[in-house]
């Protein structure tokens, strides 16, 4: 089931349930983790030729909306 852009996916039983990148195997977070660890797009793109630059920035703007929903709730 697509949640998010028609790119971030939710499958129960994929990947534990974690968003993953248009149903492929590759989570949000590792993308973030990925990033964290000092890998450019470019590195990401050329270890996973199957994502795009779309999938990153989505991946990213996904992760920062549900940071901002889990601030959000906490305050309240």
């Amino acid at each position: 089931m697509y949640i998010y852009k028609n790119i971030i996916t939710l499958e129960v039983g994929k990947r534990g349930g974690k968003p993953c990148i248009r149903g492929i195997r590759i989570t949000v977070e590792d993308i973030l983790r990925w990033l964290a660890s000092g890998m450019s797009f470019e590195d990401i793109l050329f270890d996973f030729p199957e994502l795009t630059r779309e999938d990153i920035i989505t991946a990213l703007e996904f992760s920062a909306d549900q940071q901002k929903r889990t601030l959000f709730d906490v305050a309240a």
